[in-house]
C-alpha cells in the first residue's frame, strides 16, 4: 500500500472536505470540484472522541471511482490504531490522528508501517507544546481552528497564534512538514490562516454549500493565494 504523491511540501493547497457535500450525490459532487482540488479531505468521527457519527472505509473505496486526488482522512476517533489499516486498503493516502488521544508514537509507527503519510492534529485548546515533540516525525500538523465534531463552525481567530508557533517551529527545523488548518475556512478567514503560516487549507461549507461548488473553491484558492 503506497500513498499517492501529495506534491510538493508547503505548496498552498486546497482540500475539500467532504463532510459538507450531499451525501446522496457524493461522487458527483467529488467530480464537480476536481479542478479546485489538490487534496481531499476525509472527515471521520466515532461519536466518541466527537459528538458525532460519519463515514468510514467503505465510503473511502468507493470514491476511488470519482477522484485520483491525495485522499486526506482526518481521524476524529478515540481509537484511531484500530482503524488505520482498514483506511489505507480503502485507499487513504494519508491518516491524521489527534494527539488528544495519546499513544503517539506508536500511532506514528503503525501509519509508517502502512505506507501511510502521516498526520497529527490537535484542537483549538491543546497547546502547542502537546504537538511539538512530534514535527521531525510527522508529515502534516493540523491545527483545527474549531471544535471539531460539526461542519459549518465559525473560524476562531485565536488559533492563529497556534498556527504561527507551528510555522515558526517547522522553518526554524527545517522540517519537511505541512502545517493545515480545519475549521471556518472561506475567502475571508483563508488569508488570514496563510498569513498565520498554513499551506492547506481544508473548506467545507464554503465550497459544497455554495450554488457553484467549483467557483467558490477557485475564490477560495485566490484569496488565499493573494495572502502569500
Amino acid at each position: 500500500m503506497t500513498a499517492r504523491d501529495p506534491g510538493e511540501v508547503g505548496a498552498l493547497r486546497v482540500a475539500p472536505s467532504i463532510l459538507s457535500a450531499d451525501f446522496g450525490r457524493l461522487g458527483a459532487c467529488v467530480a464537480e470540484v476536481d479542478a479546485e482540488t489538490d487534496w481531499l479531505h476525509v472527515d471521520v468521527m466515532d461519536g466518541h472522541f466527537v459528538p458525532n457519527v460519519s463515514l468510514g472505509p467503505p465510503v473511502v473505496a468507493s470514491l476511488r471511482r470519482y477522484s485520483e486526488r491525495f485522499f486526506d482522512c482526518h481521524l476524529m476517533v478515540s481509537e484511531p490504531g484500530r482503524f488505520l489499516e482498514a483506511f489505507a486498503r480503502a485507499g487513504a493516502d494519508g491518516c491524521t490522528v489527534h494527539v488528544e488521544v495519546g499513544g503517539t508514537d506508536a500511532l506514528i509507527d503503525q501509519m509508517r508501517g502502512l505506507g501511510l503519510r502521516v498526520g497529527l492534529a490537535a484542537n483549538p485548546d491543546t497547546p502547542f507544546a502537546a504537538v511539538e515533540p512530534y514535527l521531525a516525525r510527522i508529515d502534516l500538523l493540523l491545527v483545527m481552528t474549531v471544535v471539531p465534531g460539526f461542519g459549518g463552525q465559525s473560524f476562531m481567530g485565536e488559533v492563529m497564534d497556534k498556527v504561527a508557533a507551528a510555522r515558526a517551529a517547522i522553518d526554524a527545523g527545517r522540517l519537511a512538514l505541512d502545517l493545515e488548518v480545519d475549521g471556518g475556512i472561506d475567502p475571508v478567514t483563508a488569508p488570514r490562516a496563510v498569513a498565520a503560516g498554513a499551506n492547506v487549507l481544508v473548506a467545507g461549507s464554503a465550497i459544497f454549500s455554495r450554488p457553484d461548488p467549483l467557483g467558490a473553491a477557485g475564490a477560495l484558492r485566490a484569496a488565499a493565494a493573494a495572502a502569500r
